[in-house]
């Protein structure tokens, strides 16, 4: 696809710390629309979704925010759903990555309609895959990897219609903080991760060259990515660092390489908090970032 739709979801429902609302306007400021347009994009800003603040409430039933999670996920299923249908790829501009259910569930649906394959690549330090009966926080960005695969409220883990994911579909990168539930859960469902030791082991080629194994062109390839994944040293701009994460040419790599195989139909970029940020310097990573996986590259050598 070379025609991009922006979509702003300005929340931080399913988040421990609020600021990542702010995120897509960060994006905007760091020149997002300029950049994908100077590599030949047709780039639409579709502007920002809109829907309930945030409480600021206590955990309900093992849930914080569940109806306001509900209604951004809607909002965002519907916008990027619409997207896809008029053949442009949806950027959902995050927001908390709870807002992944949402997109990721749309991208699962025209998968279906199209009889293509599905596959996500999920960048986060952490695995998301908590459900209201083990996470310590009831926060729902906490949950999406496990809604995903069908362990949540109907109303957020049937958005597709019916589960959105198996688990051979989705691929873990960068993780290194899990909670004991969540090695179990991932374990037991059989997801492919690549942690942070198996990324100093390997290298991040290798680890790239494996979690694309079998991509091909009938491949619907979705992206996404958390700014925590990478090392708060060079992304401060995050709710929920952790030490130890992707350096800058781990991630530029990861980049060029999933602009490479040429299937990417659809991206979230999420977890961006400018209230906890230096001088833009994250959102301006992260736009960086974006321009190689829509194909810029570093390389002084022909693609």
């Amino acid at each position: 696809m070379t025609t991009v739709s922006l979509i702003g979801a300005p929340t931080d429902v399913g988040a421990s710390v609020l600021g990542a609302s702010m995120g897509p306007d960060a994006l905007r400021i760091a020149g997002i629309a300029r950049a994908l347009r100077g590599l030949g994009l047709d780039v639409e800003d579709a502007g920002n979704l809109h829907g309930p603040g945030n409480p600021q409430a206590a955990p309900q039933d093992g849930f914080r925010h569940l109806q306001e999670a509900v209604h951004w996920n809607r909002a965002v299923f519907e916008a990027a759903a619409a997207a896809l249908a008029q053949g442009r790829l949806p950027l959902l501009m995050g927001g908390d990555h709870c807002l992944a259910i949402g997109s990721i569930s749309a991208a699962a649906a025209h998968c279906r309609a199209q009889a293509r394959r599905l596959k996500v690549l999920w960048f986060d330090a952490h695995a998301d895959a908590n459900t209201p009966e083990t996470s310590p926080s009831g926060n729902i960005h906490g949950m999406p990897v496990a809604c995903l695969l069908g362990h949540g409220p109907r109303a957020l883990s049937q958005l597709a219609g019916g589960t959105a994911l198996r688990s051979g579909e989705i691929t873990l990168v960068g993780v290194r903080s899990v909670d004991a539930v969540e090695k179990r859960f991932v374990a037991e469902h059989g997801i492919e991760v690549f942690d942070m030791r198996t990324i100093d082991e390997l290298g991040m080629r290798a680890v790239m060259q494996a979690a694309l194994a079998g991509v091909d062109r009938d491949t619907h390839l979705h992206v996404s990515f958390d700014m925590d994944a990478m090392d708060p040293s060079v992304a401060p701009g995050v709710g929920t660092d952790v030490r130890g994460g992707l350096t800058y040419r781990e991630t530029q790599l990861c980049m060029e390489m999933l602009a490479d195989c040429g299937q990417l139909a659809s991206a979230d970029l999420v977890e961006l908090n400018p209230a906890l940020d230096v001088r833009n310097q994250t959102a301006e990573l992260a736009v960086d970032l974006l321009e190689s996986l829509f194909g810029k590259s570093t390389l002084m050598r022909p693609r």
